[in-house]
């Protein structure tokens, strides 16, 4: 038996966490430092590792603990309740960064052989990333602002929308299927995913008011739930593992325990799971394919996710009558694509939909517009801009609980350790 995946898993837990922290000091998200991590120990830095099958295997449970968390933090009665606004903003801002991203694809010829490869480029450009915005926005004191209520109700639709386009898009990879075997397919997955996904919901929510002790019981049978959910949509209906970890989150919302559920999940993400998904990124990048075609690629991508994100946004806020400092406000705030690109170009890559060559693209664009961001979030709530609007809203409620819960027991964790060293103190 070998047993050289543990030293990988050991520098690779290690140089993550380092470099996230080092990154969070300078106001980035601590992914960001899990990518350099991955590009620093990989064929792009040192060449100190390389993927192995062992890895590879680890990361896709890491997307699927993702996906499952986003779903899970996804609360569909409150989406209903945000009305239009938010569903029109989310649309237009999938559908021009789509156009976008096809475009600058099919410019640079990489479908030429293969238009479902632009399409991809497309795909990717169509995911938001929450966090960033909301963490940017309450660092502010905006968060409870109409705008601000807007782009997370957005970015959560926003998500939705992907993860269906993502699902059409793969679900064709295969050349030999059989198109319209393959829609009858979709079309039945999401449909048994509403009507037993409800039956399904009632189950757990009567399940767990039931049960008040040991609520551990809770989270494992959460996840068996979703690696299950994940087998079902990729083995018998064709679609993308990572939609069926959403839907399965999506099950889970809302239910009592949804919180304690949600806490567990993070807490086995970010022990294990998630940083072998981003450093199994940076592993991916080899330096040498960055030639002038592949750089002048790099920058029009990043130009284009930015500016087709703040016009499909901006516009669609413009639609729901929205005065121009808000469209932009929400446009600017809907930039960010995070995490959720990431895992949708692994999955273009383990499908052959995507060379491995943009890897390092999608992750130069990524870190952009992590960066920029909260940037231009502060200059366009900047005081010349007309004044704020506040207002109180469910979904930032929703968003807050599972941090809560997080801090909280971490304050229980520490009033323990104080217990201790008061008995200490007095038993000398």
């Amino acid at each position: 038996m070998e047993y050289g995946f543990m030293f990988d898993v050991a520098i690779i837990l290690a140089a993550t966490k380092l470099l996230g922290m080092l990154t969070r000091r300078v106001k980035l998200p601590q992914v960001v430092g899990a990518l350099l991590a991955g590009l620093i120990l990989g064929p792009a830095g040192f060449g100190i590792l390389k993927e192995t099958e062992f890895i590879t295997q680890v990361a896709e449970l890491g997307v699927i603990v993702l996906m499952f968390d986003a779903g899970l933090e996804t609360d569909i009665n409150e989406l209903k309740r945000s009305g239009k606004n938010s569903f029109i903003v989310a649309l237009m801002g999938v559908i021009i960064p789509f156009i976008g991203g096809f475009i600058v694809a099919d410019l640079y010829g990489i479908g030429t052989t293969d238009v479902l490869k632009n399409v991809f480029i497309g795909v990717i450009l169509t995911a938001t990333s929450v966090s960033i915005s909301v963490e940017t926005l309450k660092e502010m004191g905006r968060l409870s602002t109409r705008s601000g209520n807007i782009i997370l109700g957005a970015a959560l639709i926003d998500d939705i929308l992907g993860i269906i386009l993502l699902t059409v898009i793969t679900s064709f990879a295969d050349p030999n299927v059989n198109i319209m075997m393959m829609a009858i397919k979709i079309i039945a997955f999401f449909a048994l995913s509403g009507i037993f996904g409800m039956l399904l919901h009632k189950g757990f929510a009567i399940w767990m008011k039931r049960h008040d002790r040991d609520l551990r019981r809770f989270a494992v049978f959460s996840f068996a739930f979703c690696l299950l959910y994940s087998f079902v949509a990729e083995e018998f209906f064709g679609v993308a593992d990572i939609t069926g970890a959403f839907f399965a989150g999506l099950v889970i919302s809302n239910t009592t325990k949804a919180t304690y559920v949600s806490s567990r999940v993070n807490t086995l993400s970010y022990m294990l799971l998630s940083p072998l998904f981003f450093a199994s990124i940076g592993l991916k990048v080899v330096l040498p394919a960055m030639n002038w075609e592949i750089i002048s690629f790099t920058l029009i991508l990043v130009i284009v996710a930015i500016l087709t994100k703040v016009l499909g946004c901006g516009l669609g806020a413009k639609m729901c009558g929205c005065p121009t400092p808000r469209a932009m406000r929400i446009g600017v705030g809907m930039i960010s694509r995070g995490e959720v690109a990431l895992i949708v170009a692994m999955k273009g890559i383990s499908l052959g939909m995507m060379d491995e060559q943009y890897i390092a693209p999608v992750i130069l664009m990524v870190v952009v517009t992590t960066i920029i961001t909260p940037i231009l979030l502060k200059i366009v709530y900047s005081s010349k801009y007309d004044s704020i609007t506040y207002e109180h809203s469910e979904l930032l409620n929703r968003y807050e609980e599972v941090r809560d819960f997080e801090r909280a027991s971490q304050a229980l964790l520490r009033q323990h350790h104080n217990m201790q060293k008061n008995e200490q103190t007095e038993n000398n």
